[in-house]
């Protein structure tokens, strides 16, 4: 360089906004592979989300509670359309379908052993239902998929509630994977499988085109039960005011409504990051479907997708939901990337935090796996200890911030609680920006 250039400033690099470092990597391995990535977990991308609301305690206006001398209950109770044998929680946070196949059997049992020390329920997920889960879960939902994988009449009964499953936050529209190097002998007997396959579950269900089809279904499950437990219908966020209302029509006595962040075993990147609604989005639409129905908390409706602190089961509920389901926070919460595992973590190329290669089977921490050596890593009585902590913890917190509004139950936190910190959230949770009484699209303003 000579003494002229030296005296020109050098430009700073600049990394492109559109073609980042990730949309980069990502092109150079598709052009490398021929094939889309598959991983686990949910949307990495941050979308409005309940941070992006905060609550308006009581002073003068408002009356609080105090402390833990006034009560705060937290009961609920699911099912109460048409089921004999409603299923009665202790706390308004259950645990979402997470299968055997995608995860062990430990991990299985640790959710059960967790969800019922905190008076709560699990859910079995794809694949069926294990004795591990059902011995130890006190309240069990057992998942009906359009894949049938496990599907065994005698299970049905033997649930405490039936979740027929339509659609998954995470890829709305699109089936679940299992890859060959999770289908143990085990998983393959339960599932009627070949070992050591690709398993591609089916995106809609087989026998049912459409919502009178689904009310046919509802019927069909009511009778194999005797009418004594609920019928749930899940569905992805995608159109959550019509898909809630057709549920109802189709006789649901609860709508799980699931939004982009929720996780999943395994699928396609695109999926998880370009299809379906954030969660925030998805419960004001759906509660006043319920609403123009005569049906809100008749119908109970549950709220899934990145759930993670009782902050954000209290705002849920303010916006109109009965309860709560977590999965990836459960699976944090029973040790899922801890960093323990950091340098076995680094060894498969990522780091704490970011692992997602869940359809691969290979988690150190011993959660989504079938290898029986590193299933064993996990202490199902440990681990549910653990999920049991941080049940109750999500749960006091959500109790003090509802006393803190001034209310003796969950159930009465109301939109009149909440504030929004972005144009986004406030339209989204239709709750006035921060020091306004206006939101985006309120009725009577004209904008």
């Amino acid at each position: 360089m000579n003494e002229h250039d030296k005296r020109i400033p050098q430009t700073v690099p600049i990394q492109s906004a559109t073609f980042s470092n990730p949309i980069n990597a990502e092109i150079r391995r598709a052009a490398a592979t021929g094939i889309y990535d598959i991983r686990g977990g949910g949307a990495k991308r941050k979308v409005p989300h309940f941070d992006d609301l905060l609550f308006l305690g009581a002073s003068i206006s408002r009356y609080p509670l105090e402390g833990y001398r006034e009560k705060c209950d937290t009961r609920v109770t699911l099912g109460t359309r048409f089921a004999k044998k409603p299923i009665e929680l202790d706390i308004p946070v259950t645990i979402a379908g997470m299968s055997f196949g995608a995860l062990s059997a430990q991990a299985k049992e640790a959710l059960g052993r967790g969800a019922s020390a905190a008076g709560t329920s699990t859910t079995t997920g794809d694949g069926g239902m294990t004795p591990e889960e059902r011995g130890h879960s006190s309240k069990l939902v057992y998942q009906y998929l359009p894949s049938r994988y496990g599907m065994n009449p005698d299970d049905l009964r033997r649930a405490d509630a039936i979740e027929i499953v339509v659609g998954q936050g995470a890829k709305p529209g699109g089936g679940g994977m299992l890859l060959g190097q999770k289908i143990s002998d085990r998983v393959a007997e339960m599932r009627t499988l070949p070992k050591g396959i690709d398993q591609r579950s089916a995106c809609r269900h087989p026998d049912w085109t459409g919502p009178d089809d689904l009310e046919i279904k509802i019927l069909e499950l009511r009778e194999i039960t005797g009418w004594q437990v609920p019928i749930y219908v899940k569905v992805g966020g995608t159109r959550p005011y019509y898909d809630t209302a057709l549920a109802v029509k189709a006789g649901a006595d609860v709508v799980v409504l699931d939004g982009m962040q929720g996780g999943t075993a395994a699928t396609q990147d695109v999926f998880i990051e370009h299809v379906g609604l954030p969660t925030l989005a998805c419960i004001r639409p759906a509660v006043r479907a319920l609403q123009d129905l005569g049906m809100h908390r008749e119908v109970q409706l549950i709220v899934s997708g990145g759930i993670r602190t009782g902050a954000d089961v209290a705002k849920a509920m303010a916006l109109g939901a009965d309860a709560v389901a977590i999965g990836t926070a459960a699976l944090i919460a029973l040790g899922d990337n801890d960093p323990k595992w950091e340098a076995e973590y680094q060894k498969l190329g990522t780091t704490t935090g970011a692992y997602d290669d869940w359809h691969e089977g290979r988690d150190p921490a011993g959660i989504t796996t079938q290898d029986p050596d590193l299933a064993a890593r996990l202490d199902p009585v440990e681990a549910g200890r653990r999920l049991r902590n941080y049940l109750k913890v999500m749960t006091l917190e959500a109790q003090t911030i509802a006393r803190a509004c001034g209310h003796n139950h969950l159930h009465n936190l109301e939109p009149e609680d909440l504030c929004a910190l972005t144009m986004e959230a406030a339209a989204m949770a239709q709750v006035p920006l921060a020091g306004t009484d206006w939101y985006p699209g309120k009725p009577g303003t004209g904008y």
